[in-house]
């Protein structure tokens, strides 16, 4: 298992406080401000968090060829996706295994990676195929430097990578989520990828609780374009802190809501949709990257990448059922939804720019919770097991005695 020690841990006392954020929501406070900004706690939560469990890093129709790849970056590591000859999809750290240059920007089709460095070239698998100049290196073998490879998951055509070798799968731990949207057919929706990421100074946190919160929707949001999916609605399915993912429901006015200013689905509906899925939105969450809001005709997807303690990246997509951008008038009536989703987030981002600037205060509260954050003790439970057992593990592991070398 991979494992990496962060400098400092919390104090134990630090990591008993996280219960109360834990427990039945009636009796819940949020999480201390800390967990938003500092340092120290940002490093224990990369080992908490990022390299063990699995993380979004796009659609698999973002390689439906052959040679065909794109590069992210998640906390810093820098990633490469492609597909190989084989046809299967893989996922490596685009750092070169000779001098830690990247050896693959941006996206494309190759044959190969190509190190511009010193020309080691890799191929689409990762493996080293060529490395000029090193037949006087002693003890040098091809094979035991190619780019460092991880396990690779498609989940509803979205991939997910895992750093952690030893992972165990992740749709087995999906199950009551796959079958809350199942409907939407989500493997055979349509959609371009993402263009430039969102860049933004705050937790991603305070983004991922956001897009969880029913509680503020007919505050914050009040008005012609939201109204007709009311806080008073919300529901909150149980959820197993140990599964990969939660749910949260908001009930609507009318069948067929969608962000516009009809109130209604302009593009087709997803085709399998039944009475329930048509009477509410659905926001599907796999933390700690990927959210997703979903309507009638349209879903849109969030893949949040941190890339410090207040700050982020975030890829950004929409699906729709498939065919659908193939009429006429689709882009027309697509420009009509985001017009008015750009509006709400637009109001969304300047809550979360300034929640981030209040987290930094001293004064900084540990909120109690109202019924309608339901989804906030789900996010909560998820990350407070995760980090109860890592600083368990950790804490184990600084307590013995260091192994001499042989």
């Amino acid at each position: 298992m991979l494992i990496t020690m962060p400098a400092r841990l919390p104090a134990a006392t630090f990591i008993a406080s996280l219960e109360s954020s834990a427990i039945d929501l009636s009796e819940a406070q949020t999480l201390p401000p800390e967990c938003y900004t500092d340092k120290d706690f940002y490093e224990f939560e990369k080992e908490a968090l990022y390299h063990h469990e699995w993380l979004c890093v796009g659609r698999e129709s973002w390689v439906p060829n052959i040679g065909d790849y794109f590069t992210t970056q998640i906390i810093g590591e820098p990633i490469v996706v492609a597909r190989g000859r084989d046809g299967q999809v893989n996922a490596m750290s685009s750092v070169c295994a000779h001098r830690a240059m990247l050896v693959a920007e941006g996206s494309g089709n190759t044959r190969m990676f190509l190190c511009p460095y010193h020309h080691w070239a890799y191929g689409l698998d990762g493996k080293l195929t060529g490395a000029p100049a090193m037949e006087r290196t002693c003890n040098f073998k091809k094979e035991e430097n190619g780019l460092t490879r991880f396990k690779v998951e498609v989940w509803q055509g979205f991939l997910f990578v895992n750093f952690d070798l030893d992972a165990a799968p992740l749709a087995p731990r999906l199950t009551a989520v796959t079958e809350a949207i199942a409907h939407y057919d989500l493997p055979n929706a349509e959609g371009e990828r993402p263009r430039e990421p969102g860049v933004f100074a705050w937790n991603w946190k305070v983004m991922f609780e956001n897009n969880n919160d029913g509680y503020h929707a007919s505050k914050l949001h009040q008005g012609p374009l939201h109204d007709f999916v009311p806080s008073e609605r919300a529901e909150f399915p149980e959820a197993d802190p140990a599964d990969a993912g939660f749910l949260r429901y908001n009930g609507t006015l009318h069948p067929d809501a969608s962000f516009n200013a009809t109130q209604r689905a302009l593009l087709p509906i997803f085709p399998d949709l039944d009475e329930a899925d048509r009477n509410r939105m659905t926001f599907a969450n796999i933390p700690p990257t990927l959210s997703l809001v979903m309507m009638s005709d349209m879903v849109i997807y969030l893949i949040l990448r941190p890339t410090g303690p207040e700050t982020m990246e975030q890829d950004t997509g929409v699906l729709v059922a498939p065919g659908a951008s193939r009429h006429p008038s689709f882009a027309h009536k697509m420009e009509m939804n985001m017009v008015a989703a750009m509006h709400i987030i637009d109001q969304d981002m300047h809550v979360d720019a300034l929640v981030q600037v209040g987290l930094r205060s001293k004064f900084a509260p540990r909120g109690r919770y109202a019924w309608q954050e339901g989804a906030q003790i789900q996010f909560n439970r998820w990350l407070v097991k995760r980090y109860r057992e890592t600083y368990a593990r950790l804490s184990g592991a600084k307590q013995q005695p260091a192994i001499p070398a042989p």
